[in-house]
């Protein structure tokens, strides 16, 4: 009986996926071969350990389905080690201070409400501002990597461990730059890539690996994979530690994690040959003209975004100046209209990551689905029109009202008739861009 339920949930959410436009930056849809493998016999097999060195018998396929995983993103990169058992992207930052640093070292990473990720040493409520010296830098008056400022706080802390990434920033990375800070203090350089690899592979943005010493990226997001990571050294971090691959294989066991997901190992090798097509190089392409063309059409519509627009796959609407927190109920009432992102904090909030002023937006999804410049400009229209049915519903300056107000919102936007002719629209949109046949 339970797994009649299930299974008509799981329905009920494809249904959802369908019918919606998913613009949600760090989410995509995968081939029908990765999503077969994934519900493959594999998810059967205990495999702790690495290939031709496990704890358990009976891996001699396991272990050609993970070398094979392994040598096709290193062909990928270009580089001489990779790790593909992490479970998702923290786990694998984790594995790769535990490899690099001892608890107490600092850490120098982008602040969170500047768009940088919670593993980057955001203090005092994660592992890696608990159990290292987190410190922080920002962003210039152009919501650019503010590089004077990393310098002076790598000068000033001499970091172990500087990360290059983030999660929530809308434009190109300069590894070149960290680089050359990195190497002034004697610091290890990690470059987080989770959003962007995908645009490294197909040339939209700069590549790390001429310049990072170990690079983490998550196999979903642009990369069009299974929910993994991976963990990749470069040749500049084995000159300076010809070892380096070890020491990350013995943080991610028996440092960090059990035995690996091999469905997902499997997935990610299928992902990896597939990011070798041409086929997706014309793919990354399409999602730096659908992003470009979105953010133009969004700013046509007088919404403002940090930074004046992107570099990369996503952009950040800033609400602040429409009204006091309304990062929350924009995203609900986009949802409700058949649009789904998620509220973001922007460089100068004035209210708190709980209740943010602005909607983090991507376009990896709608761009696997087909859809080019024509259908972003009907997706900013509708976005403009949520914004300004909603923009109203300011959240309460008394903290001890706000959240019996983003209940009573929620209650009203979805009973709104004119969100409600929205979502028909985009339903009749969707129809015409199936979600799992790329």
């Amino acid at each position: 009986m339970s797994q009649d339920i299930v299974f008509t949930l799981i329905k009920k959410e494809e249904k959802r996926q369908k019918e919606m436009i998913g613009l949600i930056p760090s989410e995509n849809t995968v081939s029908p071969e990765v999503s077969k493998v994934l519900s493959s016999c594999l998810s059967n097999k205990y495999s702790e350990g690495f290939p031709h060195h496990r704890y358990y018998e009976g891996n001699q396929i396991i272990d050609q389905i993970e070398d094979l995983a392994r040598d096709r993103i290193k062909e990928l990169f270009k580089v001489p080690y990779v790790n593909v058992q992490p479970y998702s992207g923290s786990p694998a930052n984790t594995a790769i201070y535990f490899a690099l640093m001892q608890p107490g070292d600092t850490l120098l990473g982008l602040k969170l409400t500047k768009g940088g990720h919670l593993t980057h040493g955001h203090p005092k409520v994660t592992m890696s501002g608990r159990f290292y010296n987190p410190v922080q830098y920002g962003l210039d008056a152009k919501d650019r990597v503010d590089f004077a400022e990393v310098r002076k706080l790598a000068l000033e802390h001499k970091p172990k461990v500087i990360v290059a990434g983030n999660t929530a920033y809308p434009f190109e990375l300069d590894f070149k730059k960290f680089r050359e800070i990195a190497d002034e203090v004697g610091a290890w350089l990690v470059a987080d890539i989770s959003h962007v690899t995908g645009l490294v592979i197909g040339g939209e943005h700069m590549s790390p690996v001429p310049y990072a010493d170990v690079i983490m990226s998550t196999t979903h997001k642009t990369f069009r994979g299974p929910r993994g990571a991976m963990i990749l050294v470069t040749d500049k971090g084995m000159e300076r530690n010809p070892k380096l691959g070890n020491k990350i294989d013995s943080a991610i066991i028996p440092g960090n994690q059990g035995g690996p997901h091999n469905a997902t190992t499997a997935a990610i090798a299928i992902a990896a040959e597939e990011a070798s097509r041409p086929e997706f190089q014309g793919y990354i392409k399409q999602v730096r003209k659908n992003a470009d063309t979105l953010s133009k059409a969004l700013q046509a519509k007088g919404l403002d975004l940090v930074g004046g627009g992107t570099e990369t796959h996503l952009m950040l609407l800033d609400l602040s100046k429409v009204g006091y927190g309304l990062g929350k109920q924009v995203a609900f009432a986009m949802d409700a209209a058949g649009i789904y992102a998620n509220a973001n904090t922007v460089p100068s909030e004035v209210v708190s990551p709980f209740y943010p002023s602005g909607v983090r937006i991507g376009t990896p999804l709608v761009t696997s689905r087909g859809m080019k410049e024509k259908e972003m400009e009907m997706i900013a229209s509708w976005i403009a029109k949520v914004v300004e049915i909603v923009k109203e519903e300011e959240l309460p300056k008394d903290k001890t009202k706000r959240a019996s107000f983003i209940l009573e919102f929620e209650k009203r936007a979805l009973k709104n008739k004119e969100l409600k002719a929205i979502r028909k629209e985009v339903k009749a949109l969707t129809k015409t861009f199936p979600l799992f046949t790329w």
